[in-house]
């Protein structure tokens, strides 16, 4: 496992030394090749409005990025990889169903475009997101949406984005953390909130350190 300052660089010193020290050592992990970070916790809060549970639905479309289900006490993994090809990291959380297949979810999150920070999602759809952190807190926000074809990056205008998205990592004090997704829309209010509390999960194999 080696040193990662790309977050640090995204929020600047004030900000970042202002995080939580557990925070900021989580967003500091850049995983050799082979190697993987996984937190393990449950889904706690899960609601959505009509306009959430239909945008989660349409969104199948291109890997359903958003989760599908409300269930609540049902578990919850994610799984960090680095994406050595485009200087990323890929996200893989897996959500736990009261009956059926868990949801599997992917993502990758590539330190590029105006934000300097990038979500893909898949089909060519992505999020520019900006970050800011508090006492407790990194916070992701979507600052616009787009979608790639090729070397083409078009922008979709404001009335075609499903809201704006905010994603937090919000420390506990005990060793777990909120991981808080929201989705507001101007006109639809509240579209969909999930929170779970993850731990991350100790490796079972030696990790190597480097500065």
């Amino acid at each position: 496992m080696l040193h990662d300052l790309r977050f640090a660089a995204l929020l600047g010193t004030e900000a970042w030394t202002g995080l939580p020290p557990v925070v900021r050592e989580r967003f500091s992990k850049r995983m050799a090749p082979g190697l993987a970070v996984t937190y393990a916790g449950e889904i706690v809060e899960s609601h959505r409005n009509a306009a959430g549970w239909i945008l989660a639905q349409l969104c199948r479309l291109i890997g359903a990025p958003l989760p599908l289900g409300d269930d609540l006490g049902v578990a919850a993994v994610v799984t960090v990889t680095e994406d050595h090809e485009a200087g990323g990291q890929f996200w893989t959380r897996m959500y736990g169903r009261a009956h059926g297949f868990p949801q599997v979810i992917h993502s990758s999150k590539r330190f590029a475009g105006p934000t300097g920070l990038e979500e893909y999602l898949g089909g060519g759809f992505g999020i520019a997101l900006a970050v800011s952190a508090d006492a407790r807190a990194l916070h992701f926000h979507s600052d616009h949406y787009f979608l790639a074809l090729g070397p083409m990056r078009l922008r979709l205008p404001a009335w075609l984005a499903p809201g704006e998205l905010t994603i937090s990592h919000v420390d506990r004090t005990d060793g777990r953390f909120d991981f808080v997704l929201r989705l507001h829309h101007p006109l639809l209010g509240e579209v969909m909130r999930q929170v779970g509390v993850f731990r991350e999960r100790a490796a079972t194999y030696p990790l190597e350190v480097t500065q």
